[in-house]
């Protein structure tokens, strides 16, 4: 396949279907494909302008009518921890955090699937065999890795949370998160943006990239918690959320 620039990029529409965040309301997404030796560059552009990387494509949703999904990110360097997340973090100081190669394994993908028959239950990734878990992780034409959670003082060092990430020229992007359900009390999937926020702090870069918010989404109403918070907004650029 011929490397593609963000002037000679083709993209396509998809068919309508169900919006899963907006009830009565249909989504179609504008896509294209990331290869070649400016994949990486492409993502990066495209990223800017709202684009969202799942393996090896790149999309944002192109609803007729409504713009209610846009893409967010924390402004790193400017985030002050709340009590609420302070408690997070003392909560969770016993975790091993450990930064691999792209690389999936049988004990990611077990606690995968435990995540999601607990947090997702009869949604369409439930499905999903170890060979499709391996092409979600492995199937990347950027840079990107896997950051593994383990509790650290237990014997065999148990796994309890992965999160699939890119690594952007300005900061980090959050793929995907998963996490064991059974240790609620942990805030686990608050705690890996509050990592993440500290690792791009730690490398002097600016932005941890949450993908999309939709405000009057329950499921989405989390990452509005995290401020400094800018929203794409198409020709104006990166905006700030304001209260």
């Amino acid at each position: 396949m011929t490397d593609q620039s963000p002037e000679t990029t083709q993209l396509f529409l998809t068919a309508a279907m169900p919006c899963p965040y907006l009830p009565g309301h249909m989504e179609r997404k504008l896509f294209t494909h990331l290869s070649g030796r400016r994949a990486s560059a492409l993502h990066h552009v495209l990223s800017d302008n709202g684009f969202r990387r799942s393996q090896n494509l790149i999309y944002r949703p192109a609803c007729e009518g409504c713009n209610a999904c846009q893409s967010v990110r924390i402004v790193a360097g400017e985030f002050a921890a709340s009590g609420r997340f302070r408690r997070v973090l003392r909560c969770n100081a016993d975790l091993s955090i450990t930064v691999r190669p792209t690389t999936a394994t049988v004990e990611q993908y077990e606690l995968f699937k435990r995540y999601l028959d607990s947090r997702h239950a009869g949604g369409g990734m439930t499905q999903m065999s170890y060979q499709d878990y391996e092409y979600m992780v492995e199937d990347t034409p950027v840079q990107s890795v896997l950051v593994e959670y383990r509790l650290r003082d237990h014997p065999d060092q148990t796994l309890v949370a992965v999160a699939l990430t890119d690594v952007m020229p300005d900061g980090l992007s959050m793929v995907y998160s998963f996490y064991d359900p059974d240790l609620a009390q942990r805030s686990l999937g608050t705690f890996l943006i509050l990592d993440h926020i500290a690792q791009v702090r730690s490398a002097q870069l600016n932005y941890v990239y949450l993908g999309y918010w939709v405000k009057d989404s329950p499921k989405m109403a989390y990452k509005a918690q995290y401020r400094p918070l800018e929203v794409q907004r198409g020709h104006a650029g990166w905006c700030r959320v304001e209260d």
